[in-house]
């Protein structure tokens, strides 16, 4: 197992916050142009080099699109070269063309993810904010594909999905994805409490995302759902008890069958600055992007020692602090729940994720 007070599973830099969508949700507030405040190309390369301090991780150029950016094949190749495992999460517009995602692809890109909210235009492109971001997205996907890329689908689980699941799951197993990461909508940015769905609902998803699990031709991450973890193991243990032979893949485990490709798993146990850093436009660090709390800037700082040091990450990492109910889970140690949605929703990173539907045996029992 991994020790992520030492490292990161996972760092993700917001290269801009430019994007041509309008997506209800956006954690960035995105918009067309570029911030002149952006980290420069050679402050990016200088960026990589520190997160190769710690170790042959996955590195993910995000954003906004990160393809707003004209330096992002110098980028990635620079990344690359460093033995990081480059993933990238362009926008779904006309700017991936072909001969770009060729381009990525050639640099030494390992994997290519696209957002798709929706398994027909008419969900996602409202959801995106804009009419024939879909038919890029299964353009994108089949491009990638063809350039020698490991896939990825993103779906943001809203209301306006939540019916839609089973179509969305079939469409899945179309694509032909080595991975469905399916995060659960944090109130940050554009999106509000009121985009929430409700915790008993989420919790019925997890149940059928653990189903789905057993069949799928592709693996199953849940992002933002710490509560997975749980639904997983209480599945498997009630499996147990059942004497059924039937498995799940093992959400609690670092890799994943899809990852002898591209290097790139599942994480175990992560969650918001535990196994995770993000790095802003600007250089802030941050445990998430939906926990945009700042321990520090790259441009003046030692982001390895901030990761590792600072009280911020310290006191994430430190599930013995958690309060409320999470703080009396006999799942803490595998979920810890949201810590981005707890601070998005009571203003306490510490406080218990309001979404979750469990009660702990102890509050049962009190």
């Amino acid at each position: 197992m991994r020790d992520f007070d030492q490292a990161p599973f996972l760092v993700i830099w917001e290269t801009t916050q430019a994007c041509d969508l309008a997506c209800l949700h956006c954690r960035a507030e995105a918009r067309p142009w570029r911030d002149p405040d952006e980290l420069t190309t050679e402050e990016a390369m200088r960026l990589l080099d520190d997160v190769r301090r710690f170790g042959p991780i996955v590195f993910v150029f995000s954003g906004g699109d990160c393809l707003k950016r004209p330096d992002i094949v110098d980028l990635v190749g620079h990344a690359a070269s460093l033995g990081l495992r480059v993933g990238i999460t362009p926008a779904t517009t006309s700017l991936a063309t072909p001969e770009l995602v060729r381009r990525l692809a050639a640099a030494g890109l390992a994997r290519l993810a696209v957002s798709l909210d929706g398994s027909r235009p008419e969900i996602h492109d409202a959801f995106r904010g804009v009419a024939g971001s879909f038919d890029h997205g299964i353009r994108i996907l089949e491009e990638a594909r063809q350039a020698g890329l490991s896939t990825q689908v993103n779906t943001v689980l809203a209301p306006h999905n939540i019916a839609d699941l089973d179509e969305l799951a079939a469409l899945m197993g179309r694509t032909g994805i080595a991975l469905w990461e399916v995060f659960c909508l944090v109130p940050v940015g554009r999106a509000s409490i009121g985009d929430l769905s409700p915790a008993e609902a989420i919790e019925e998803v997890f149940h059928r995302l653990y189903d789905l699990s057993k069949t799928a031709p592709f693996d199953i991450k849940v992002t933002a759902g710490p509560h997975y973890n749980r639904v997983v193991l209480q599945r498997k243990a009630a499996e147990k008890r059942a004497g059924l032979r039937e498995e799940a893949r093992d959400v609690l485990t670092d890799g994943a069958r899809h990852s002898k490709r591209d290097g790139i798993g599942r994480g175990r146990n992560v969650n918001d600055g535990d196994g995770f850093l993000f790095v802003s436009h600007r250089g802030e660090i941050y445990p998430s992007g939906f926990l945009p709390v700042s321990a520090g800037n790259v441009r003046k700082g030692d982001m390895v020692e901030v990761y590792r040091s600072s009280l911020l990450f310290r006191s994430l990492r430190d599930r013995s602090l958690l309060g409320g109910k999470c703080g009396a889970c006999e799942y803490r140690a595998v979920c810890g729940g949201s810590r981005a949605r707890a601070w998005a929703v009571t203003g306490d990173w510490q406080a218990s994720d309001p979404y979750c539907a469990y009660i702990p045996a102890a509050r049962r029992l009190a």
